[in-house]
């Protein structure tokens, strides 16, 4: 399939530098909120790009569900492919694809696990079918149905039916702390706006990025 005239020229007013906030999680903040604020569908969506130990990438979409100037969280199993690649290489980057706003953030920077605590604060704020569904599955091993799965998910529903659902061991929290954040605005004639936050000790530079 020829897909070279497909294209929309992007028409936004632009990005300025004079507009951007000074710390990048202040910026991200902003331009997350004018993403929920236009419904935008799931704003907290975003690709995580991982390395496995021979250099191959793999990327996948996760829910984002808690930032701040420490960095970005989200949760999944600790026995899952991502985690065995984040385990390897702790180097990995998000990708938020705000593409009705002709916008995009890329991430880069290093991963590490958050403390059982926190993982448990937020577990216990979840939908007790999504509690269920964390102890399930055995996520990224191959399964040959997945009538498997409902199967145990019966049972843990009887297992846990008189009580609480306890945190898994083998699931929590990551914390990607950044290094470097990207803010692309979508200009006209392929003329976007890109700007570059990059660490520099407890502060953080800005530079302009060519198109």
């Amino acid at each position: 399939m020829d897909l070279s005239d497909f294209r929309k020229d992007y028409s936004a007013k632009g990005l300025h530098r004079k507009d951007l906030e000074a710390h990048p999680l202040d910026q991200f903040e902003q331009w997350f909120a004018q993403a929920v604020e236009l419904k935008i569908h799931e704003p907290n969506a975003m690709s995580l790009a991982t390395v496995d130990s021979t250099g191959r990438p793999l990327l996948r979409t996760v829910l984002l569900k808690y930032f701040d100037r420490n960095g970005f969280l989200f949760f999944t199993n600790y026995e899952s492919r991502k985690a065995a690649h984040m385990a390897e290489n702790p180097q990995v980057s998000l990708l938020f694809p705000w593409i009705t706003l002709e916008r995009q953030v890329i991430i880069q920077g290093r991963v590490e696990k958050i403390s059982t605590a926190e993982s448990l604060r937020y577990f216990t704020s979840r939908p007790r079918e999504s509690q269920l569904g964390a102890w399930v599955s055995n996520q990224s091993s191959v399964i040959s149905s997945r009538k498997l799965l409902m199967q145990k998910l019966s049972e843990l529903k009887e297992k846990f039916s008189h009580g609480e659902v306890p945190l898994p061991s083998f699931w929590g929290g990551y914390r990607v702390v950044p290094e470097t954040i990207e803010f692309w605005q979508g200009g006209p004639a392929r003329i976007h706006d890109r700007f570059l936050y990059t660490q520099d000790g407890s502060d953080w530079s800005i530079d302009r990025l060519s198109p």
